[in-house]
């Protein structure tokens, strides 16, 4: 790579103008939450919100409109929507819409990407209580299910749109004006929610397994910090964290995220050198320092 095309990409990473905030939305109440035997007879991507679940979706719509209002820096704000194709996602986007006036959205999309996990077709009530026994022998991550997915293979998905969503904003084909305060909001499930943070924070397998499930119409919400990473520790307090299932370190990870420079937490969040090792020593054996090629055979040969 040339010089001048380094510092072109250099200069177009400084300039990326980054979207204020990215909200992660469950649907509401479906028919399937309140009654399994609804997935027997309904295909999933047909189950519909109960009347609880419509409404649940319009004071979700209220509390974002009131969330990103407040917390803009300025009253040019505006939001754009990705949507899972399920009837529940996009009826909970419906009354959320309510919200917001033309002019506040700049955009919506449908994201295959961000569906539910597929666990099969119709789905037998007694079969699956047995399967859903087995997965949490097995561990959640990795269990697939039968003729469906296990949580890596929608790993692997959320992974392919967070790469498309980059480029999306990159390249602006979000058309976002520079001058506004965006959030964008990805309506979609608990597990995929979930998946999503694990990708987007790089927690490993062991973490996501302490994960809750977010209720119908919870948001997370990513907010861009000063140093230039999201956090969830901007809008979130420690006490909601801990109730998702976020440990100390992983707590400790977001507020350093939240008002350190880009990459400070490498060096000041233990997890990631202690989720894979025992305790390393803070600096190489004085036996060594005085020569890189001494080997310990050497070393023991000089002793000797």
């Amino acid at each position: 790579m040339s010089n001048q095309h380094y510092q072109q990409r250099n200069h177009k990473k400084h300039t990326l103008h980054l979207p204020k905030r990215i909200i992660l939305l469950r649907h509401g109440q479906s028919a399937g939450n309140l009654d399994n035997s609804a997935y027997t007879k309904i295909p999933d991507p047909q189950i519909p919100l109960t009347p609880a679940g419509l409404a649940q979706a319009r004071l979700a719509g209220t509390n974002l409109r009131h969330l990103i209002s407040r917390s803009s820096s300025s009253s040019h704000w505006r939001v754009h929507f990705y949507v899972s194709p399920y009837l529940r996602t996009r009826s909970t986007l419906r009354e959320i819409g309510r919200s917001f006036s033309k002019r506040r959205v700049i955009g919506v999309r449908e994201e295959c990407r961000v569906r539910e996990q597929d666990f099969g077709n119709f789905q037998v009530e007694e079969g699956m209580k047995v399967i859903k026994e087995t997965r949490e022998r097995y561990g959640r991550f990795f269990y697939r299910f039968p003729e469906g997915e296990s949580a890596a293979d929608v790993f692997d998905r959320v992974s392919n749109f967070l790469e498309s969503l980059w480029r999306d904003i990159e390249m602006n084909r979000l058309h976002h004006d520079h001058s506004d305060d965006l959030s964008l909001i990805i309506i979609s499930h608990g597990l995929t929610s979930r998946v999503f943070l694990m990708k987007w924070f790089k927690w490993t397998v062991e973490q996501f397994e302490l994960l809750n499930n977010p209720g119908n119409c919870e948001f997370r919400v990513l907010e861009l910090g000063s140093g230039g990473e999201y956090s969830l520790a901007i809008h979130h307090t420690e006490e909601e964290m801990r109730e998702w299932g976020l440990d100390s370190e992983m707590i400790a990870d977001q507020k350093l995220r939240a008002h350190g420079n880009r990459g400070a937490w490498d060096d000041n969040c233990p997890c990631y050198l202690d989720t894979f090792f025992d305790p390393l020593a803070d600096s190489d054996d004085n036996e060594y320092e005085d020569s890189d090629d001494k080997t310990p055979s050497d070393a023991s040969s000089i002793s000797a």
